[in-house]
């Protein structure tokens, strides 16, 4: 299994500190020469302090001592907020080297103040915990790739551990669970994805793999379903089924165009079950795979033809 070797994270009280007047200069100017630091101004009275202060914190503790934050109540320092034109709070400004680098007005949504955070962590030379993660899960995807799907899932379990709403990575436990013939257990996981990210197409193409995989489960004898097409070239049922067995047998472009053939003979069978099928197929690729690019194409002539 790899090491992610993200490091433990430094004391909260290392990382995140109140800061006053007297002690501004220390805590954020001198600071700041080595290490990124966002500070976030409020006041007791501000409703949407309360929500952004701590989803701001957290935010901080995530990046694992690659910045740090310091609070401060504009109604005791109002000669800082003045000399730095804090005219609505909450506002969160980032210092480096001394300097205001980024900032922002307002509660935003933790995606937002996430990637604010990755911003000011590279502004100051850093690498982003996310970027970590996100080469971790391309480590991940080369070892599923490679055969070595236990592997792959371990590290992809513990990229959730760092980060339980990365689709990158559920999408790929997912899959390789599916790659062990773990079909249950696949589908258990998907099941209890969070809803932040349940529809995040990383998911969405992992949802359409186990769905092929459990067709390839009730997949006819290939031979003898490419029989039947021979002997009766209008049977759809057969054609689909064909389709099915050839997927299951890792002949996806073979499966596409059985399909395609399909849909050119008889695009209502079965509900539109050829063009449905087709879809879960495209929907299981990388968007760049030239099978799924090509069948796409074939299909929308035919459509629009």
């Amino acid at each position: 299994m790899m090491d992610l070797n993200l490091g433990a994270a430094p004391a909260a009280d290392d990382l995140i500190k109140d800061s006053t007047e007297a002690t501004f200069m220390a805590d954020v100017v001198e600071t700041s020469q080595t290490i990124p630091v966002i500070v976030d101004f409020w006041a007791p009275w501000c409703g949407p302090c309360k929500t952004l202060g701590p989803q701001l914190e957290e935010a901080v503790r995530a990046a694992k001592g690659a910045v740090k934050m310091v609070k401060i109540n504009v109604d005791e320092a109002q000669m800082i907020a003045g000399q730095l034109q804090i005219q609505s709070i909450p506002t969160v400004y980032a210092f480096h080297k001394g300097q205001p680098v980024d900032g922002f007005q307002g509660a935003v949504p933790p995606s937002e103040i996430k990637a604010f955070v990755d911003r000011v962590i590279k502004a100051g030379g850093g690498e982003a915990p996310g970027e970590q993660l996100d080469e971790a899960v391309a480590a991940a995807e080369e070892m599923l790739g490679e055969g070595a799907a236990t592997d792959a899932a371990q590290t992809f379990a513990a990229i959730l551990g760092e980060d339980p709403n990365h689709a990158g990575a559920y999408g790929g436990l997912v899959r390789a669970h599916i790659a062990m013939g773990e079909l249950d257990q696949a589908e258990a996981i998907l099941n209890g994805a969070p809803a932040e990210i349940s529809k995040a197409p990383e998911l969405e193409a992992a949802n359409a793999q186990l769905e092929l995989a459990r067709q390839a489960e009730r997949a006819g004898p290939l031979d003898d379903l490419r029989s039947a097409v021979e002997a009766d070239p209008d049977d759809m049922q057969a054609r689909f089924d064909l389709a099915q067995a050839l997927h299951a047998n890792g002949d996806v472009e073979a499966a596409v165009d059985a399909l395609l053939e399909l849909f050119r003979r008889d695009r209502e069978w079965n509900d539109g079950a050829a063009k449905a099928q087709l879809f879960t197929i495209f929907e299981a690729l990388k968007p760049n795979d030239p099978i799924m690019l090509n069948g796409r194409r074939k299909l929308s002539s035919m459509i629009f033809a």
